[in-house]
């Protein structure tokens, strides 16, 4: 895959040169699909990846929101589960164990 130029115009902060220039030769131009966590724009393009690191932190936290979400419902079930069964045995006329 042939790397494009960037557009002309912005000034690269590594190299103090015109994007345009310098982008296509550098490590961290590179391709971008996805969405914009902040505004949803589809993302589908070349891009500076030290440029990027904004958008992926936000990208990273929502993520990781998300998980923690996740992980805390998964909890609250185990919890469930464990406190009905701890119920059941409770109960008199409940399941036996017999460990013989």
């Amino acid at each position: 895959m042939k790397v494009p130029h960037a557009d002309e115009g912005g000034i690269c902060p590594l190299h103090k040169a015109d994007m345009s220039t310098v982008c296509h030769k550098c490590p961290w131009w590179t391709m971008v699909r996805g969405k914009n966590p902040q505004s949803e724009e589809l993302i589908d393009d070349w891009r500076c990846a030290v440029a990027l690191l904004p958008m992926l932190l936000v990208e990273n936290a929502q993520q990781s929101r998300s998980t923690g979400a996740a992980v805390e419902t998964l909890r609250n079930g185990i919890l469930e589960a464990a406190a009905a069964a701890t119920q059941i045995r409770r109960l008199p006329n409940g399941p036996s164990v017999n460990h013989s």
